[in-house]
């Protein structure tokens, strides 16, 4: 299993194999004010977190994009800053682990990290800063913030390895497999904003689907909802079938992902072990 690399908090040593995974995920809208956005935050983990090992909230939650184009450097926070703080002490109170999106501080001022952040009562477990920026469908999200370094992160939560990917990451299928093939993941998880528009929800169902079956493994996609964005968070099993799918308003999504079924999938269709590079 990988560390986080350069770009995230140093992961906890991994835990003992277990035999299934409860994921929350959390299709709601991050608004334009950061306070509210924290305070909402704290709602929606009470929520969805008891019974859960891990809530999924969007990319973005701290803060949403604004307008196209939209400078966000002004709500550009630090991994000790409030959201993450907020996120800890809501995860702490839920008993359970949160993965969250933010606008994080670079090392250029005016164009910060678009960053997921993993975290526990402990703190932060891990961080992953988006690789592949959204320069498509007309739109241009590196004149705003600044890409990630290509530094895969797994991270263990709850007896299973997580990979992250971030939103337009879905579309780069190199990330995920060097996540599973390389690093060892056995759940990608991806937090998304994705946007709607022509064609773009089956875009979506079908890399999520995609990703999980050339590489036999569970694909848990989290996004905001409709208007502005796609909803239809989803969870897929390693074999390509829907667990479980959101409509494209506010929701929580529940899932259970089972190891017998990633171990099954994999025996069934070994793919991963028969590549020939």
């Amino acid at each position: 299993m990988s560390s986080p690399g350069p770009d995230a908090a140093a992961a906890r040593p991994a835990a003992a194999p277990s035999a299934s995974l409860r994921v929350a995920l959390v299709q709601e809208a991050s608004g334009l004010d950061p306070a509210d956005n924290r305070r909402r935050l704290a709602e929606v983990v009470a929520d969805a977190g008891p019974g859960a090992d891990l809530v999924v909230l969007p990319e973005a939650f701290a803060r949403d994009f604004g307008t196209a184009g939209s400078d966000v450097s002004a709500f550009a926070e630090p991994l000790d800053g409030p959201f993450v703080t907020a996120a800890v002490a809501a995860a702490s109170a839920a008993g359970t682990t949160v993965l969250a999106g933010l606008f994080e501080t670079s090392d250029d001022p005016d164009r910060p990290w678009n960053t997921l952040v993993l975290v526990d009562a402990g703190g932060v477990r891990a961080s992953y800063r988006k690789i592949h920026l959204y320069d498509s469908f007309g739109y241009r999200e590196s004149d705003r913030l600044s890409a990630g370094e290509p530094a895969p992160v797994v991270v263990p939560v709850g007896g299973f390895a997580v990979g992250l990917l971030t939103c337009y990451d879905l579309r780069f299928p190199e990330l995920a497999r060097t996540l599973v093939v390389d690093h060892g993941a056995e759940v990608l998880v991806c937090p998304a904003a994705w946007l709607a528009g022509e064609g773009k929800a089956h875009h979506w169902r079908t890399l999520a689907a995609a990703r999980a079956i050339e590489n036999t493994t569970y694909v848990v996609a989290t996004g905001q909802p409709a208007p502005r964005y796609t909803g239809r968070s989803v969870v897929v099993d390693p074999l390509g079938r829907t667990v479980a799918e959101a409509g494209d308003g506010p929701e929580v999504l529940r899932a259970e992902l089972r190891r017998e079924v990633l171990d099954e999938a994999r025996r069934t269709n070994p793919s991963l072990a028969n590549r020939r590079l």
